[in-house]
Protein backbone atom coordinates (compact mmCIF):
# COMPACT_ATOMS: atom_id res chain seq x y z
CA UNK A 1 0.00 0.00 0.00
CA UNK A 2 1.20 3.61 -0.78
CA UNK A 3 2.19 6.01 1.50
CA UNK A 4 1.16 9.51 0.45
CA UNK A 5 2.05 12.91 2.57
CA UNK A 6 -1.74 14.15 2.03
CA UNK A 7 -3.69 14.85 4.57
CA UNK A 8 -6.73 14.95 2.93
CA UNK A 9 -7.81 15.04 -1.31
CA UNK A 10 -9.92 16.75 -4.01
CA UNK A 11 -10.20 15.12 -7.57
CA UNK A 12 -12.56 16.27 -10.21
CA UNK A 13 -13.51 13.92 -13.17
CA UNK A 14 -13.22 11.21 -10.19
CA UNK A 15 -15.90 8.91 -12.03
CA UNK A 16 -13.91 7.05 -14.16
CA UNK A 17 -10.04 6.28 -15.72
CA UNK A 18 -7.51 8.28 -14.31
CA UNK A 19 -9.55 10.00 -11.71
CA UNK A 20 -11.56 6.60 -10.36
CA UNK A 21 -8.04 4.89 -9.66
CA UNK A 22 -6.31 8.22 -7.87
CA UNK A 23 -9.23 8.08 -5.93
CA UNK A 24 -9.22 3.93 -5.37
CA UNK A 25 -5.14 4.40 -4.09
CA UNK A 26 -6.27 7.67 -1.94
CA UNK A 27 -8.54 5.59 -0.16
CA UNK A 28 -6.34 2.44 -0.10
CA UNK A 29 -3.98 4.86 1.87
CA UNK A 30 -6.56 6.02 4.39
CA UNK A 31 -6.71 9.81 2.89
CA UNK A 32 -9.97 11.17 3.28
CA UNK A 33 -11.17 12.38 -0.29
CA UNK A 34 -13.88 14.54 -2.26
CA UNK A 35 -14.59 13.02 -5.09
CA UNK A 36 -16.13 15.38 -8.05
CA UNK A 37 -18.01 14.48 -11.30
CA UNK A 38 -21.16 15.11 -12.87
CA UNK A 39 -22.15 11.16 -12.14
CA UNK A 40 -23.00 10.95 -8.83
CA UNK A 41 -24.35 7.38 -8.89
CA UNK A 42 -20.76 6.59 -9.97
CA UNK A 43 -19.13 8.75 -7.46
CA UNK A 44 -21.33 7.04 -4.60
CA UNK A 45 -20.36 3.53 -5.38
CA UNK A 46 -16.66 4.93 -4.96
CA UNK A 47 -17.16 6.61 -2.23
CA UNK A 48 -18.98 3.49 -0.22
CA UNK A 49 -16.12 1.63 -0.40
CA UNK A 50 -13.77 3.99 1.89
CA UNK A 51 -13.99 5.75 5.15
CA UNK A 52 -14.19 9.34 5.20
CA UNK A 53 -14.86 9.98 1.24
CA UNK A 54 -17.41 12.95 0.29
CA UNK A 55 -19.50 12.74 -2.81
CA UNK A 56 -19.63 16.59 -5.05
CA UNK A 57 -21.95 16.26 -7.69
CA UNK A 58 -20.74 19.10 -9.87
CA UNK A 59 -20.51 19.70 -13.64
CA UNK A 60 -17.37 21.50 -14.03
CA UNK A 61 -18.20 22.66 -17.77
CA UNK A 62 -20.66 25.08 -15.97
CA UNK A 63 -20.21 28.54 -13.89
CA UNK A 64 -22.37 27.27 -11.20
CA UNK A 65 -20.12 23.19 -10.81
CA UNK A 66 -16.68 25.40 -10.73
CA UNK A 67 -17.92 27.97 -7.87
CA UNK A 68 -19.36 24.91 -5.72
CA UNK A 69 -16.04 23.23 -6.34
CA UNK A 70 -14.02 26.37 -5.93
CA UNK A 71 -15.62 26.70 -2.58
CA UNK A 72 -14.88 23.57 -1.16
CA UNK A 73 -11.56 23.83 -1.62
CA UNK A 74 -11.80 27.38 -0.13
CA UNK A 75 -13.39 25.64 3.26
CA UNK A 76 -11.57 26.15 6.19
CA UNK A 77 -13.69 23.73 8.03
CA UNK A 78 -12.94 20.87 6.72
CA UNK A 79 -9.27 21.97 4.76
CA UNK A 80 -8.24 20.22 1.20
CA UNK A 81 -4.40 19.06 1.18
CA UNK A 82 -4.19 17.94 -2.45
CA UNK A 83 -6.16 19.64 -5.61
CA UNK A 84 -6.26 17.09 -8.36
CA UNK A 85 -7.51 18.77 -11.62
CA UNK A 86 -8.50 15.27 -13.89
CA UNK A 87 -11.52 16.44 -15.71
CA UNK A 88 -11.53 17.25 -19.39
CA UNK A 89 -12.24 15.97 -22.65
CA UNK A 90 -11.10 15.91 -25.88
CA UNK A 91 -12.50 16.30 -30.04
CA UNK A 92 -11.46 13.93 -32.60
CA UNK A 93 -11.62 15.18 -36.32
CA UNK A 94 -10.82 17.70 -38.70
CA UNK A 95 -11.44 21.64 -36.29
CA UNK A 96 -13.88 23.35 -39.46
CA UNK A 97 -16.01 20.39 -39.53
CA UNK A 98 -16.57 19.53 -35.64
CA UNK A 99 -19.32 21.02 -33.52
CA UNK A 100 -18.17 24.86 -32.81
CA UNK A 101 -19.90 24.79 -29.51
CA UNK A 102 -18.43 21.39 -28.62
CA UNK A 103 -15.20 22.75 -29.13
CA UNK A 104 -16.14 26.14 -26.71
CA UNK A 105 -17.60 23.31 -23.62
CA UNK A 106 -13.71 21.93 -24.04
CA UNK A 107 -12.36 24.62 -23.77
CA UNK A 108 -14.39 25.78 -21.08
CA UNK A 109 -14.01 22.32 -18.61
CA UNK A 110 -10.16 21.47 -20.11
CA UNK A 111 -8.61 25.50 -19.54
CA UNK A 112 -11.50 27.66 -17.73
CA UNK A 113 -12.29 25.08 -15.11
CA UNK A 114 -8.88 23.80 -14.32
CA UNK A 115 -8.17 27.87 -14.07
CA UNK A 116 -10.62 28.68 -11.81
CA UNK A 117 -9.87 25.47 -9.40
CA UNK A 118 -6.21 26.11 -9.50
CA UNK A 119 -6.90 29.50 -8.37
CA UNK A 120 -8.89 28.02 -5.50
CA UNK A 121 -6.47 25.89 -4.66
CA UNK A 122 -3.47 28.01 -4.34
CA UNK A 123 -5.54 31.14 -2.80
CA UNK A 124 -6.27 28.10 0.32
CA UNK A 125 -2.89 26.92 0.32
CA UNK A 126 -0.10 29.36 -0.25
CA UNK A 127 -0.80 31.43 3.38
CA UNK A 128 -1.27 27.47 5.04
CA UNK A 129 2.35 27.29 3.75
CA UNK A 130 1.32 23.67 2.51
CA UNK A 131 -0.63 22.23 -0.11
CA UNK A 132 -0.45 19.69 -3.37
CA UNK A 133 -1.49 20.69 -6.88
CA UNK A 134 -1.82 18.11 -9.64
CA UNK A 135 -2.64 19.15 -12.87
CA UNK A 136 -3.84 16.48 -15.42
CA UNK A 137 -2.37 17.51 -18.75
CA UNK A 138 -0.88 14.76 -21.35
CA UNK A 139 2.02 14.63 -24.08
CA UNK A 140 -0.20 16.13 -26.31
CA UNK A 141 0.66 19.21 -24.98
CA UNK A 142 4.29 19.78 -26.28
CA UNK A 143 3.42 19.38 -29.49
CA UNK A 144 0.62 20.42 -31.76
CA UNK A 145 -2.00 17.61 -33.04
CA UNK A 146 -3.38 17.43 -36.42
CA UNK A 147 -6.56 15.85 -35.93
CA UNK A 148 -6.91 16.06 -31.97
CA UNK A 149 -6.02 20.17 -32.23
CA UNK A 150 -8.34 21.97 -29.91
CA UNK A 151 -7.39 19.36 -27.27
CA UNK A 152 -3.73 19.42 -27.62
CA UNK A 153 -3.87 23.75 -27.49
CA UNK A 154 -5.68 23.08 -24.15
CA UNK A 155 -3.06 20.55 -22.63
CA UNK A 156 -0.29 23.01 -24.07
CA UNK A 157 -2.05 25.80 -21.83
CA UNK A 158 -2.45 23.14 -19.05
CA UNK A 159 1.61 23.06 -19.11
CA UNK A 160 2.65 26.01 -19.37
CA UNK A 161 0.11 27.19 -16.68
CA UNK A 162 1.57 24.72 -14.31
CA UNK A 163 5.24 24.83 -14.59
CA UNK A 164 4.28 28.75 -14.04
CA UNK A 165 2.82 28.29 -10.69
CA UNK A 166 5.72 25.17 -9.56
CA UNK A 167 8.37 27.93 -9.98
CA UNK A 168 5.75 31.08 -8.47
CA UNK A 169 5.02 28.54 -5.33
CA UNK A 170 8.42 27.18 -4.78
CA UNK A 171 9.81 28.66 -1.62
CA UNK A 172 6.18 28.70 -0.03
CA UNK A 173 5.59 25.15 0.74
CA UNK A 174 2.93 24.10 -2.01
CA UNK A 175 3.77 21.27 -4.70
CA UNK A 176 2.50 21.85 -8.09
CA UNK A 177 3.04 19.45 -10.43
CA UNK A 178 1.61 18.57 -14.67
CA UNK A 179 0.75 14.70 -15.07
CA UNK A 180 1.50 14.03 -18.65
CA UNK A 181 0.65 10.96 -19.39
CA UNK A 182 0.42 9.40 -23.45
CA UNK A 183 -1.89 6.86 -24.78
CA UNK A 184 -4.16 5.57 -21.89
CA UNK A 185 -7.18 3.21 -22.10
CA UNK A 186 -10.23 4.73 -20.61
CA UNK A 187 -13.26 6.49 -21.61
CA UNK A 188 -11.23 9.43 -22.86
CA UNK A 189 -11.35 7.58 -26.44
CA UNK A 190 -15.27 6.87 -26.68
CA UNK A 191 -15.58 10.44 -25.88
CA UNK A 192 -13.29 12.08 -28.45
CA UNK A 193 -14.18 9.36 -31.26
CA UNK A 194 -10.81 7.58 -31.08
CA UNK A 195 -11.41 4.53 -29.99
CA UNK A 196 -9.85 3.27 -33.31
CA UNK A 197 -6.56 3.49 -31.59
CA UNK A 198 -6.62 1.02 -29.63
CA UNK A 199 -6.85 -1.51 -32.69
CA UNK A 200 -3.89 1.03 -34.73
CA UNK A 201 -1.40 1.32 -32.04
CA UNK A 202 0.64 -1.64 -30.63
CA UNK A 203 0.34 -2.22 -26.94
CA UNK A 204 3.32 -1.44 -26.18
CA UNK A 205 2.75 3.04 -26.84
CA UNK A 206 0.09 2.10 -24.19
CA UNK A 207 0.47 3.18 -20.47
CA UNK A 208 -2.45 1.39 -17.67
CA UNK A 209 -4.54 3.90 -15.84
CA UNK A 210 -2.68 2.86 -12.35
CA UNK A 211 0.79 3.38 -13.56
CA UNK A 212 -0.87 6.95 -14.93
CA UNK A 213 -2.55 7.61 -11.11
CA UNK A 214 0.19 6.47 -9.08
CA UNK A 215 2.96 8.16 -10.85
CA UNK A 216 1.23 11.75 -11.15
CA UNK A 217 0.09 11.19 -6.95
CA UNK A 218 4.14 10.28 -6.27
CA UNK A 219 5.83 13.14 -8.57
CA UNK A 220 3.23 15.84 -6.95
CA UNK A 221 4.44 14.36 -3.71
CA UNK A 222 7.86 14.78 -4.62
CA UNK A 223 7.44 18.26 -6.01
CA UNK A 224 8.32 17.06 -9.74
CA UNK A 225 7.24 19.85 -12.64
CA UNK A 226 6.22 17.45 -15.14
CA UNK A 227 5.38 14.02 -14.67
CA UNK A 228 5.24 12.08 -17.43
CA UNK A 229 4.41 7.90 -17.00
CA UNK A 230 6.17 5.33 -18.75
CA UNK A 231 10.10 5.20 -20.38
CA UNK A 232 8.24 5.42 -23.70
CA UNK A 233 7.17 8.85 -23.03
CA UNK A 234 9.62 10.14 -21.28
CA UNK A 235 11.61 9.85 -24.39
CA UNK A 236 9.14 11.18 -26.53
CA UNK A 237 9.28 14.27 -24.95
CA UNK A 238 12.48 14.80 -24.73
CA UNK A 239 13.00 14.13 -28.46
CA UNK A 240 10.04 16.51 -28.88
CA UNK A 241 11.98 19.58 -27.92
CA UNK A 242 15.44 19.12 -30.50
CA UNK A 243 12.74 17.66 -33.34
CA UNK A 244 11.75 19.76 -36.37
CA UNK A 245 8.47 21.28 -35.31
CA UNK A 246 7.21 20.09 -38.87
CA UNK A 247 8.60 16.02 -37.75
CA UNK A 248 5.96 16.37 -34.60
CA UNK A 249 3.28 17.42 -36.30
CA UNK A 250 3.34 14.95 -39.14
CA UNK A 251 3.82 12.00 -36.46
CA UNK A 252 1.19 13.42 -34.10
CA UNK A 253 -1.17 13.69 -37.00
CA UNK A 254 -0.48 10.19 -38.33
CA UNK A 255 -1.43 8.50 -34.78
CA UNK A 256 -4.53 10.07 -34.59
CA UNK A 257 -5.77 9.69 -38.20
Amino acid sequence: MAKYPFRSALVTGASSGIGAEMARLLGEAGVPTVLVARRGERLREIKDRYDDFEVLEADLGTADGQAATAERIASDDAPVDLVVNNAGFGTSGVFHELDVERLAGEVELNVKALTVLSHAALTAMVPRGRGYLLNVSSVASFQASPGLGVYAATKAYVTSLTEALHSEVKSSGVHVTALCPGLTKTEFQDHSNTSGLASRVPDLAWTSVGQVASTGLSDVASNRTISVPGVLYKTAVTFSDIMPRSLTRWVSGTVTR
